[in-house]
């Protein structure tokens, strides 16, 4: 069984018995990998702490990973990067389960993708290290899309549609699932912006709700299984 050192996101974890957790990862190594943690819950003296498997926590570790079984196991893990605010911030906890459950839905290659796991590693640490992201998991999104292939094509930007089925821009008037109008507008403000721009979006709450159901709805439009997620309700909340 193969011993790798790694850097890993924690996308969520499943209590197992009384005791213990199976995490779920996203590896820099080998991608998405499930984790047998035995003990966890009830032993204040072991190397691995409870606190370290807390969603989209940044850890590097010592692990092994058996290509034939669907439970691995963890050797050693220390904190990279300790949040100094996304813990203490109802809003910001609540980005990150929401953007924890999307991510733990969508990526489960157990394959290596350095790229976005730059992109989720950079995107956390920014989070945590500003104050006005009431705008963040709409860019976060709209850019997620990059590296699952279907980013809108931006080379007609200036027809008066955009079609959600094909990812771009349309002159058709009146097709089923394009976009016009207001929610267009709204879908472009979002296009093209990384997070230093964020603060150049001015978005009320009920832009920001129509953006983010676009968003979702493109998801579920371009990737099979998609389920909508649980914690959408309460970001909505949050951000009312």
């Amino acid at each position: 069984m193969p011993i790798v050192n790694t850097k890993a996101i924690v996308f969520g974890t499943i209590k197992y018995g009384d005791t213990s957790l199976i995490v779920k990862c996203f590896t820099l190594e080998d991608g998405v990998k499930s984790y047998m943690v035995k003990g966890v819950l009830s032993s204040r003296k072991g190397k691995l702490k409870t606190a370290y498997f807390q969603p989209l926590t940044q850890l590097q570790m010592v692990a092994n990973h058996n290509h034939k079984s669907t439970l691995n196991s963890i050797k050693e893990a220390r904190v990279i990067h300790p949040y100094s605010s996304i813990h203490t911030s109802i809003v910001k906890q609540t980005i990150v389960l929401f953007l924890s459950e999307i991510l733990s839905g969508i990526i489960q290659e157990e394959e290596k993708n350095p790229g976005l796991y730059t992109y989720i590693e950079t995107a956390l640490l920014w989070l945590d290290s500003h104050d006005e992201i009431s705008n963040f998991h709409l860019v976060f999104l709209m850019n997620l899309s990059k590296f699952l292939g279907f980013y809108p094509d931006t080379s007609n930007i200036g027809k008066k549609g955009f079609n959600l089925a094909e990812g771009s821009f349309t002159d058709s008037e009146y097709e089923n699932l394009t976009l016009y109008n207001v929610e267009l507008t709204l879908f472009k403000r979002v296009l093209g912006i990384n997070f230093d721009a964020i603060n150049a979006i001015s978005l009320n709450k009920n832009e920001r709700q129509i953006i983010l159901k676009t968003l979702i709805k493109y998801f579920e439009l371009h990737l099979d299984g998609f389920r909508k997620p649980k914690s959408l309700d309460i970001l909505e909340t949050v951000f009312n």
